[in-house]
């Protein structure tokens, strides 16, 4: 007789309304800043980088939006709840940024051949503020990027414009020192390099997430060798692993132990071994005695 064990860990998602609320609303009032000023010292780089966080304020949005969304329960039709969300708001904002690579290289391009007279002090005056504003609401989702991508495009999207405003802050500074208009367009491209080195990683991640893909930093050969491990398994097969959010992780594998029948103290420690291991929440283990022919579907090894 086969033996289903289901686990669900729901561990407690950090909140982070207040950090979101306080970034967006900085990164509003610095548009407006930049924009303004832009316009007064006819600075393309000023305008294309209020045009980056703009998209980073919509970023900013959806990031929340989705973290609200991930914290409501499951219900009968959405099992899973809305935890989905977050993957599809990091896979938005990657693109809403490749996006603005696009605008600002092509703004970038043509004031090459229609170039302006920016004014120097300007620019590096409105870019310091940047580089203020944007440090502290990057240092308010330092704690979670290293375990929720949704969280970490937004760190890195803060992180990223603070070191693209100590690049406008150095165009500026040549630009008044040395008249080099040409070096406003210039810095608008190094802007665009910057904003898709930073939004390629976060774009392929979620890409991963989206598609079901075993998350980043999980090695399925290791789980596959760890589960083989434990007393009494002689064999697996449906061996998955996917995403239900940017932060938890679900596992479904049948286990052949034919000379054993375990007991539910051996399930509940094997899924919480997997959650303490491998960070893996969600746990469908189904235990097998091989009296009957299984055959496998979407499965990457039939048997081991």
């Amino acid at each position: 007789m086969n033996h289903r064990s289901h686990q669900h860990h729901h561990h407690g998602t950090p909140d982070y309304n207040r950090a979101f609320a306080i970034g967006v609303a900085l990164n509003i009032i610095f548009v407006v800043i930049e924009v303004t000023y832009g316009v007064i010292a006819n600075s393309l780089a000023l305008i294309t980088d209020a045009g980056h966080n703009l998209s980073d304020v919509l970023g900013l949005l959806l990031a929340w939006g989705a973290s609200y969304l991930a914290g409501k329960q499951p219900s009968l039709r959405r099992t899973y709840g809305y935890s989905r969300a977050t993957i599809l708001a990091s896979m938005f904002s990657g693109l809403l940024l490749l996006v603005a690579v696009v605008v600002i290289t092509w703004e970038a391009f043509q004031r090459f051949f229609e170039p302006a007279q920016p004014a120097g002090i300007t620019i590096m005056v409105v870019a310091g503020i940047g580089v203020v504003i944007n440090s502290v609401t990057a240092w308010l989702f330092v704690s979670g990027k290293d375990h929720d991508l949704n969280i970490r495009g937004a760190y890195l999207h803060m992180a990223a414009d603070a070191l693209v405003s100590v690049g406008v802050v150095i165009s500026g500074f040549v630009i008044w020192k040395f008249g080099l208009d040409w070096f406003d367009p210039l810095s608008s491209l190094i802007i665009a390099a910057v904003i898709l080195w930073s939004t390629w990683g976060l774009l392929r991640d979620s890409l991963n997430l989206a598609i079901d893909g075993v998350p980043r930093g999980l090695d399925p050969q290791e789980v596959r060798s760890w589960l083989h491990s434990q007393p009494g398994v002689e064999g697996m097969h449906d061996l998955h692993i996917w995403p239900i959010s940017t932060t938890e992780t679900a596992l479904t594998v049948h286990l052949l132990m034919s000379q054993r029948q375990p007991d539910d103290r051996f399930l509940h420690d094997l899924a919480d071994q997997l959650k303490e291991q491998f960070r893996i929440s969600h746990t469908t283990i189904q235990i097998e005695r091989g009296d009957d022919d299984v055959t496998c579907v979407q499965s990457t090894s039939c048997a081991d």
